[in-house]
């Protein structure tokens, strides 16, 4: 800057602005190493990114948002830990199993049955298939399954850069599952589905009772069903 500042003929001596940018310049070499750590660790911390599930939290690296069903919420910062595509790939194979499972669990105790079934509810269904040796047909077909696809696609998806993702076993005979919008809803309704099945087990353990799963039925769920019924039963 000063050889340019003397190879000027037309100012030999330097402005208020050139003078000012010299001196900022001296002063930033002169600072050290310590200065300059100081501005970038600021202007990082300011750069964090917050969480868009839970705001008061930094964002979880590894969820950005390409994923479907990516919230952004991780607040135990797991996914630090465990492999994003192996979580995936799980979070994906229960969410299947338990739409499936409240489909079935509740069409079972509204009266569905199959040959050689037990005709139990489904919360004994499972006791009783085993007393009856024919839970055999549902846990091999089940097993075998999960040998030939489960375990070859972890490894796959862990071991592999450019493997399928998660969840993804090219199965998709009808061809509605490509689309970003219809794997948000299968994870959503997946997510659902993980938490109803819980629920209506829970439920039906405590009530012992059919679906609805409360201890009087429907007017559990439709409280002025009981002021109706109240008033019939006294005409």
């Amino acid at each position: 800057a000063r050889l340019a500042l003397l190879a000027r003929p037309e100012a030999q001596e330097p402005n208020n602005q050139e003078m000012l940018a010299l001196s900022s310049t001296a002063a930033l070499s002169f600072a050290g190493p310590g200065l300059a750590g100081v501005s970038s660790r600021a202007g990082g911390a300011a750069m964090v990114a917050k969480s868009k599930a839970i705001p008061f939290l930094d964002a979880p690296p590894a969820l950005d948002g390409t994923m479907a069903g990516d919230k952004g919420f991780d607040p135990l910062l797991l996914s630090n830990v465990v492999p994003i595509q192996w979580a995936r790939e799980a979070e994906l194979k229960h969410a299947r199993i338990c739409m499936l499972a409240v489909v079935g669990w509740v069409t079972v105790d509204l009266g569905f049955t199959v040959p050689y079934a037990p005709q139990v509810s489904s919360l004994a269904a499972h006791d009783a298939a085993v007393d009856k040796g024919v839970f055999l047909g549902l846990l091999i077909p089940i097993a075998l399954v999960e040998v030939l696809a489960g375990i070859p696609k972890c490894f796959q998806i862990m071991n592999e850069p450019d493997a399928s993702p998660g969840g993804d076993y090219k199965f998709d005979p009808l061809g509605i599952g490509a689309s970003a919008e219809m794997q948000e809803k299968e994870i959503s309704n997946g997510r659902l589905a993980m938490l109803a099945f819980s629920g209506i087990v829970t439920q039906a353990a405590l009530t012992q009772g059919p679906f609805p799963y409360t201890y009087n039925g429907v007017e559990d769920l439709v409280p002025p069903m009981q002021s109706v019924q109240g008033a019939l039963s006294i005409l």
